[in-house]
């Protein structure tokens, strides 16, 4: 009954999309917690074009992509507002595509893909964890997903010395980020990442589920962090993983070395087996591209001048029977479509506006 209130709070939910859903809170809570003006957050709802196209917003943010305008490693030490704005960078890069596309004689694309984002391990606790899940909202993002580490010493899933929070620590993050989506009165997307499988540490031993993992004949660190048993971590990752199934849309285990035994394994004991892996995605790839492809061009033009240049523009004008538009980069970002604009301004057209069209080099 109360699933079919949330329908009516959230109609942009498709019929089954609360189906196995939990909540800690109910319909009254989230009708408290709205304001007198409910936003239609049109990007954020295209969640139900996830299963074709989508993008990945990750660690880079933290690289080179932060509001800092500094440059760190993945360990959530850049502002926590960086994720959202970076994401509201990108729809509106999409928005201006559509719109010169369409200035240019119809819409053939559908630019507006659906956006899944990195929370880390929401900057802190439940209400961190609400707050960025809204401005991710605001942003336009249909989905986001949420770790179980230690925030303030968050690692990279690459990298060792994680430490865990309670497992029902997670599950409240995950109760904080669905209530910001149903305040905001859209579906969004939740997923439930645990690093589990190379986690070493543990904050606290009060949750029961988690006991059994912690080898309490070692003892703590220094820092009063509980140690975790060597070998357990699949098993670890699989008891948080059907503990947090309630609560969130997508469960994601992070594992630096792909083994199909252990994948198989997990699913099958989350009840995926079935369904098998459908979202398999790269979060490094546009950091080694933009790196590798950079340096290859400085390197091969400081040896060869600029043939190095002229044969990267004889791929790219190659590149344009399959979809590639950027050899022209002025018409790219926008000169046709404002001189449009400039025309609509003047009534009439103008030498300039001749001159800028003709000269995109």
């Amino acid at each position: 009954m109360i699933n079919k209130v949330f329908y009516d709070l959230v109609r942009s939910a498709p019929k089954g999309r609360w189906s196995g859903i939990q909540r800690t809170y109910g319909p009254e809570e989230v009708q408290r917690l709205r304001s007198g003006l409910q936003i239609e957050y049109t990007l954020a709802r295209s969640r139900k074009k996830l299963k074709k196209d989508d993008m990945y917003l990750g660690w880079q943010i933290a690289a080179d992509g932060n509001s800092a305008g500094s440059m760190y490693p993945d360990q959530s030490l850049y502002p926590s507002n960086s994720g959202p704005e970076m994401a509201r960078r990108i729809n509106k890069t999409l928005e201006r595509a559509s719109q010169i596309e369409h200035s240019e004689g119809g819409t053939k694309h559908d630019w507006f893909v659906p956006i899944v984002a990195d929370a880390e391990a929401g900057f802190g606790g439940p209400l961190n964890c609400f707050e960025i899940m809204k401005a991710y909202i605001e942003a336009g993002v249909a989905g986001v997903h949420f770790e179980d580490q230690l925030a303030s010493e968050k690692k990279c899933g690459h990298m060792g010395g994680k430490v865990l929070i309670p497992s029902s620590a997670h599950l409240r993050n995950l109760n904080a980020a669905r209530l910001a989506a149903d305040i905001c009165g859209v579906p969004t997307v939740i997923v439930s990442r645990t690093d589990a499988e190379s986690a070493t540490l543990l904050t606290s031993d009060f949750d029961e589920r988690d006991q059994e993992f912690i080898d309490i004949p070692v003892g703590r660190t220094p820092e009063g962090f509980f140690r975790l048993k060597k070998g357990s971590g699949l098993k670890h990752c699989i008891k948080r993983s059907i503990g947090a199934a309630p609560f969130t849309d997508l469960l994601w285990w992070e594992t630096s070395t792909p083994n199909s035994e252990h994948a198989k394994e997990f699913a099958e004991a989350v009840e995926l087996g079935a369904m098998g892996y459908k979202f398999q995605f790269i979060t490094l790839a546009g950091f080694h591209s933009l790196n590798f492809g950079m340096f290859e061009l400085a390197r091969n033009y400081k040896d060869r001048g600029m043939a190095a240049y002229s044969e990267v523009q004889q791929e790219e004008f190659e590149a344009e029977k399959h979809g590639y538009t950027a050899v022209r980069h002025q018409r790219e970002v926008g000169t046709g479509y404002f001189d449009m604009v400039a025309m609509a301004v003047t009534g009439k057209e103008i030498e300039l506006i001749e001159f800028m069209i003709t000269n995109d080099a």
